[in-house]
């Protein structure tokens, strides 16, 4: 029988905000190759990882390259980008995330990080995150890119625990559509009109308790998470 064992988080925008350092390193490399590289589509490179976003971006802008100067880019964009990232200190950690990885740690759920970035220990290291993670799978870790469920299925693995014992909490559509493909429930963070394909859309991790999670896991029903109203901003969608 299926319990609610283990957590999974993605992140960027969930646990901390390094969407501004990717988009102006990756437009700092955009415009030396003469791409006009905007906001709105570097929303679509959320989840997304470092060489599949140099491909979309060489796309846009008409460009290709053979596979060793594909390396040398996205090695120059990430060059760029880990030295802003140089900077960040434990008050980058976004609204409410480490208040809930400790009551997590504390109620014994055990927690894993799910990202594309192969940067993500270098970033949790910073911000102190690192502690609070039985589990770390990155882009260092994984190949495949969500939206495909490699990352989860791996962390579920290594945690020991069913794809079915886990909840996802994800900010990107891929990275929702990678835990649903994984078997995994999943709260989205950010937009419901963007995240509709989630259980539950919350605007950030202030509110949300272990409680609420485990109720969400036990029943996916707008009963279930009747309570939440007035405490979390949040959207229930049902399937």
């Amino acid at each position: 029988m299926e319990q609610f064992k283990s957590c999974i988080f993605d992140l960027d925008g969930v646990l901390v905000d390094t969407a501004v350092y990717h988009f102006k390193s990756w437009r700092k490399l955009a415009g030396t190759l003469g791409i006009d590289f905007t906001a709105q589509q570097n929303e679509l490179l959320k989840g997304v990882s470092r060489m599949d976003s140099l491909k979309l971006i060489l796309g846009w802008g008409g460009l290709s390259f053979p596979p060793e100067r594909l390396e040398e880019l996205a090695d120059i964009k990430n060059r760029w980008y880990v030295d802003m990232l140089r900077n960040m200190s434990p008050s980058d950690v976004l609204p409410g995330a480490t208040a809930l990885l400790v009551a997590l740690r504390n109620a014994g759920i055990k927690t894993a990080l799910g990202s594309a970035s192969k940067n993500a220990a270098f970033i949790l290291e910073r911000t102190k995150l690192n502690i609070y993670f039985d589990v770390i799978v990155d882009g260092c870790t994984v190949t495949a890119s969500k939206p495909d469920p490699m990352v989860f299925l791996t962390g579920a693995s290594l945690l020991g625990e069913a794809p079915g014992n886990c909840v996802v909490l994800e900010d990107a559509v891929a990275g929702i559509q990678a835990a649903r493909a994984a078997g995994m429930r999943v709260i989205g963070v950010g937009s419901a009109g963007v995240l509709n394909e989630a259980d539950l859309v919350v605007q950030d991790l202030t509110a949300l308790t272990t409680d609420d999670i485990r109720k969400l896991y036990l029943n996916t029903s707008e009963e279930a998470i009747h309570a939440f109203k007035g405490r979390i901003n949040y959207t229930y969608n049902e399937k």
